[in-house]
């Protein structure tokens, strides 16, 4: 049995002050969110992931009581996006992600009487298509959006089109000579505006194949759905607003408002930066809603960017076709456990190296500035980003990744990577970094990278080995054994964790928990054979609805199943904890 934990910590940075100080710097708030949980052997999980599985490929129309039917009628908010994220890695590890996202497809368009609002609301189907595409489609977010993202970043300009926000005093220090206008300012922020635009729209429209197949999978399916429920030549553009719903209004346009939430940008934006962002994200969300709110709302002073965004829905549309033109049967298998190409460059900046063998040096001159690359398969480094010769650790000799205590090197903000050659003999590479934020970064990426490999380390030294004995513990022996136990499950949370299929379903059971009681409320007359007026008049309320016996037959049957399943999952948890107190527990005389 496994432990499975998860940390969620919101920080304000800011550099540190004496304690004099510390009465002058106000409120700080701090959310902090702690999740453990017990993991079971995969084997007890088999008859929960058979039951997922079978429903997916079931019809959804008259889904009542599946286990994903359930969970769609409990979660809601930040449980249904937590939901959504382990129900895709789950179904993406069993080669399912497809009749997975149309399973909740039809059950979404099924219940969707007016066009306007499909897939606008924050439903387990859309929920779970964003994670989708941020699971499969980041690489080729980046590839689209990089470009044009460094260059807003680079070229810092001053953008403003909105009267009541143009700040004379800050064109005249930036952007303009003389004394510019309001009008002057205008033009030259539209001229910026559609500049960047141009390149973004070029970008995403040239990108088909560039698209992961997936995903153009996922579309395909999602626009056949959405056609077959409005087939009416009034609904048209239904099945385009379906599609650049999602990739535009939840994938593009997000990314680009706050780059640094989809590994665009390292840093978020300054306010000037921002409000540039800002309005180009608005500008792709207007072109995702193929134009149809353009004019309408509080917002006219966007007016000058019509013109620019009219002439790009033609554009739009002819990409969405193609996106969705696409054969090919579902997918054959599942990913390999790391969602991150190998050739994919994950992490990359300038760190501070220092060899274990250099222990002679003075500590300072020690260590030395290098640009590191981290990919699926290396964490290489030069002296340069633009050098082509390269030193490389491969990612699959990695052993562990763990902090170094600020007394080893009299330094903060370091690590040590721990590699094991050809020949079995283990190597520290020590690397500091320039804060905390990017010493947790680089720590969870290069884990995240190394997560397949086995025989991973369970203790370490964080400490290092000087003077003939090592910080931490004293010891003299450089090989001896290490005093503190590895971290290597412990990562930021986002989307290219890798998978892991039994504490995914671990979660999905904990929240069917939630809804056991609901369920058998719902259907005790019926598992009782109840024949009280009050259980023949649920019954009859549920043929008016249109719920013929043999449906109500199998939802009963689908119920059932699904209590026995939970129950003996129940039983496996309560005899493991069990036995694992009988373990720990001292014996008559407290031996």
């Amino acid at each position: 049995m496994a432990k499975s934990s998860s940390l969620n910590v919101r920080v304000v940075e800011g550099r540190a002050l004496p304690a004099k100080d510390v009465g002058t710097l106000g409120a700080l708030r701090l959310k902090v969110r702690l999740v453990e949980d017990r993991v079971l052997p995969s084997q007890y999980y088999q008859p929960l992931r058979e039951l997922l599985v079978a429903c997916v490929q079931g019809p959804a129309e008259e889904d009542a009581t599946s286990p994903l039917a359930v969970l769609e009628d409990l979660t809601s908010g930040d449980c249904r996006q937590d939901l959504a994220t382990k129900l895709v890695k789950l179904f993406l590890g069993q080669g399912l992600a497809g009749p997975f996202l149309d399973y909740l497809t039809r059950r979404e368009v099924t219940r969707t009487t007016d066009p306007n609002t499909l897939f606008r609301s924050n439903s387990l189907a859309s929920k779970s298509m964003e994670q989708f595409m941020k699971l499969v489609g980041m690489p080729y977010l980046h590839e689209v959006l990089k470009p044009v993202i460094n260059r807003v970043f680079e070229e810092k300009k001053y953008v403003e089109l909105d009267p009541c926000k143009i700040d004379l005093g800050r064109t005249r220090r930036i952007s303009f000579k003389g004394a510019p206008s309001e009008e002057h300012v205008r033009e030259a922020s539209l001229g910026l505006l559609t500049g960047y635009l141009g390149s973004i729209v070029d970008a995403i429209v040239g990108s088909v194949e560039r698209c992961p197949f997936a995903m153009r999978l996922a579309f395909k399916q999602l626009r056949r759905r959405v056609e077959e429920r409005f087939p009416q030549a009034e609904h048209e553009d239904v099945k385009y607003l379906a599609m650049s719903g999602f990739l535009f209004l939840r994938f593009f346009a997000p990314a680009i408002l706050t780059p640094k939430l989809f590994d665009l940008r390292d840093q978020h934006a300054d306010p000037q930066t921002g409000r540039s962002l800002l309005l180009l994200a608005k500008a792709v969300q207007s072109i995702g809603n193929l134009g149809q709110q353009l004019g309408q709302g509080k917002e006219l002073w966007m007016a000058p960017l019509h013109p620019f965004l009219l002439q790009s829905i033609p554009r739009v549309r002819d990409f969405l076709d193609q996106l969705a033109d696409v054969d090919g049967g579902e997918e054959a298998e599942g990913p390999p456990r790391a969602l991150v190409a190998p050739s994919v460059i994950v992490r990359e900046g300038h760190l501070l190296k220092r060899k274990e063998e250099s222990a002679s040096l003075a500590t300072r001159f020690a260590f030395k500035k290098r640009y590191f690359r981290l990919s699926g398969e290396t964490l290489s480094y030069s002296k340069g980003p633009e050098w082509q010769m390269r030193s490389s650790i491969p990612v699959s000799h990695i052993r562990a990744v763990e902090r170094v205590d600020e007394g080893a090197f009299q330094l903060p903000h370091v690590m040590q990577v721990i590699a094991q050659d050809g020949a079995g003999a283990l190597h520290t590479t020590y690397l500091q970094c320039k804060n905390v934020n990017e010493l947790n970064q680089w720590l969870s990426a290069l884990r995240k990278a190394s997560a397949p490999n086995p025989d991973k380390l369970a203790t370490c030294h964080p400490g290092a080995f000087r003077g003939s004995r090592w910080t931490c513990c004293l010891q003299a022996e450089r090989s001896a054994a290490g005093c503190s136990r590895t971290h290597s499950a412990v990562t930021l949370g986002d989307w290219s964790d890798p998978l892991d299929p039994d504490a995914e379903i671990q979660m999905v059971y904990r929240q069917l928990l939630l809804g056991r009681d609901q369920l058998m409320m719902k259907f005790q007359a019926d598992f009782n054979i109840d024949t009280s007026p009050e259980a023949e008049a649920r019954r009859a309320s549920r043929a008016r609805e249109g719920a013929c016996p043999e449906a109500l037959g199998r939802q009963r049957e689908a119920a059932g199943r699904l209590l026995e399943v939970l129950a003996d999952l129940d039983r496996a948890h309560e005899e493991l904890q069990q036995q694992e107190r009988q373990r720990v527990a001292p014996g008559p005389l407290g031996h």
